[in-house]
């Protein structure tokens, strides 16, 4: 028994070894990646997106009424367009409460002189100190429609005194993506050198959940490469990198603001921190305007909830590669997706993701019946010689190595595998965190309720032991808060406990006794949907080991 207790904690050590690896471990920094960022630095004669600006701080609401504005609105969006600087400084999301069963909508995007100021920005840019090209005080005109619907575009101009005008087409469509077409014309007999850049641009670091299972902070895809930087490192370091394809945003947990440069034009992509944080990418080869001509360029820009079946949507019809990375869905990305369209798809068979999560732990368990078989067959077998364990260590309590050998002597006649019962959990860890990393990352599970009390599956359970599940007039602290689904999780446990064998040693049982308790105590804050999962697993897990236990006999030979 302590051989298989010392072997469960081994294999326990060594998932958690594992797991600190694929979630928490920063990866390997190389020779070859320092000499790629060297290599991409800016250098002094590139076009440059700094600008001189006085920003004086005020709300929202007044910087909004600053400047004469274009309205945008779909179903999903609304919000406008500054004619001061033609950036994108306003949304809301239609869809989407700040709290359950509030009435506040999600604004994501402001002014950027309020002091949640966020906004998106796109252009040319030249390295010719001497044209004067707009900057975000520049006032431009609005030619024919005067707002912005996904049936009917607008166009902005704005022309400086040399003879060169600066146009946006900007449409969107019915869901996130804005699309903008901006041309340069030249009516004079010069000859210039631009690139077409895009700029997002953020004041300071929103309150972020921090939690090492979750990027949120600065993002991009650069040539097949997931690139993550926080804000904290952002602030230390510029980040630099130059590409052939790829796409760069700055992403929160639930929500992703993202620039698609032109297609099939090698750019470069900056992450940087000056009293602002800015995401851009500026064209690497200039477009060249000859006189009396025009050149053109096309970007995209997605401002969106992550949605798996939006995100995925614009990364196909759109042709971006890896789009799909806005959501955090991690390492075990190969676990964690599939787990996610499993839900997803008893959600739309069954109306609630409560069931579609009992649901999918029941095809879990399904995949597994036959491994847990095994395993459940070598515990009733462990349980069953248990007698003869005890008789054997007391035969042999002066001699440890008799009994080591006495003791596997057992083993091998009985064909007992005192490993095997470990399996379960092993196997069940990873598939536990790509839960637990379903229902934290995807908005489909945000503000989803099951029955009872559960109004949010991607919440922890709102009752405590502590006033009675609410019948006491009184709120609890937040560290007392253990709900009525944690407390049915970890008696399940302590169920399933008193099922397997027991251990010998007098001190590692009481050990074990207390397992349940502790792990209820530190399962409490997590999601209820991930609580909800457990438990029923436990369940279906105690009802298939008790059904092999009583058809497992042993017979030994004193």
């Amino acid at each position: 028994m302590e051989t298989r207790n010392i072997i469960a904690a081994i294999s326990l050590s060594a998932a958690v070894i594992l797991l600190y690896t694929l979630f928490f471990a920063p990866p390997p920094v190389t020779q070859e990646s320092i000499a790629e960022k060297n290599k991409t630095e800016q250098s002094s004669d590139a076009p440059s997106l700094d600008q001189k600006e006085n920003i004086t701080e005020i709300s929202r609401e007044q910087a909004l009424s600053e400047s004469e504005r274009i309205q945008f609105e779909n179903q999903s969006i609304i919000g406008s367009i500054s004619l001061k600087g033609a950036a994108i400084d306003d949304l809301t999301f239609k869809e989407y409460n700040v709290v359950l069963n509030g009435d506040e909508k999600v604004n994501l995007l402001a002014p950027r002189n309020a002091k949640e100021g966020y906004l998106i920005e796109s252009g040319f840019i030249t390295t010719d100190k001497n044209v004067k090209i707009p900057n975000s005080n520049s006032i431009w005109s609005v030619s024919g429609n005067k707002k912005l619907t996904a049936e009917s575009p607008i166009k902005l101009t704005w022309t400086n005194d040399q003879g060169i005008t600066f146009e946006k087409e900007i449409s969107i469509d019915d869901k996130f993506l804005f699309t903008v077409k901006q041309r340069v014309i030249n009516s004079t007999n010069n000859k210039y050198d631009f690139y077409s850049y895009g700029q997002i641009i953020r004041n300071e670091a929103p309150e972020i959940t921090n939690f090492y299972i979750l990027h949120e902070g600065l993002v991009a895809t650069l040539d097949d490469e997931l690139i993550e930087e926080d804000y904290d490192d952002i602030e230390e370091k510029k980040f630099t990198r130059t590409a052939q394809k790829g796409w760069l945003g700055i992403g929160d947990k639930y929500w992703i603001t993202s620039l698609i440069p032109p297609k099939g034009k090698e750019f470069k992509t900056t992450f940087d921190y000056k009293n602002k944080f800015r995401a851009n990418f500026v064209a690497t080869e200039p477009l060249e305007l000859n006189s009396n001509s025009s050149i053109e360029d096309k970007m995209q820009i997605i401002v969106a909830a992550k949605r798996v079946d939006v995100i995925d949507g614009y990364a196909e019809t759109l042709k971006i590669d890896k789009f799909d990375l806005t959501i955090d869905w991690g390492f075990l990305y190969f676990i964690t997706k599939p787990l996610f369209f499993g839900i997803d798809y008893f959600f739309k068979l069954l109306g609630n993701y409560g069931l579609a999560i009992i649901a999918i732990t029941i095809c879990i368990r399904l995949a597994f019946f036959p491994l847990a078989n095994f395993s459940f067959r070598s515990m009733a077998k462990m349980k069953a010689l248990t007698p003869e364990m005890t008789r054997l260590k007391e035969l042999h309590k002066d001699d440890k190595m008799k009994l080591q050998q006495a003791m596997m002597a057992l083993y091998k006649k009985e064909k007992v595998n005192p490993m095997s019962g470990c399996l379960p959990i092993l196997v069940q860890i990873p598939v536990f965190f790509a839960l637990y990393k379903v229902l934290f990352v995807t908005i489909e599970m945000r503000h989803m309720p099951f029955y009872g009390w559960i109004q949010d599956l991607s919440e922890r359970d709102p009752t405590s032991l502590f006033n009675l599940f609410g019948l006491l007039p009184y709120d609890v602290p937040s560290f007392l808060m253990i709900g009525a689904w944690p407390i049915a999780m970890g008696i399940s446990m302590f169920v399933q406990m008193k099922i397997n064998p027991a251990p010998t040693d007098p001190m590692q049982a009481k050990i074990f006794m207390f397992f349940p308790l502790f792990l209820t105590i530190i399962l409490a804050p997590f999601p209820a949907g991930l609580v909800i999962y457990w438990t029923v697993n436990n369940i279906l897990t105690m009802a298939q080991q008790v059904f092999i236990m009583r058809r497992t006999t042993v017979k030994t030979v004193t």
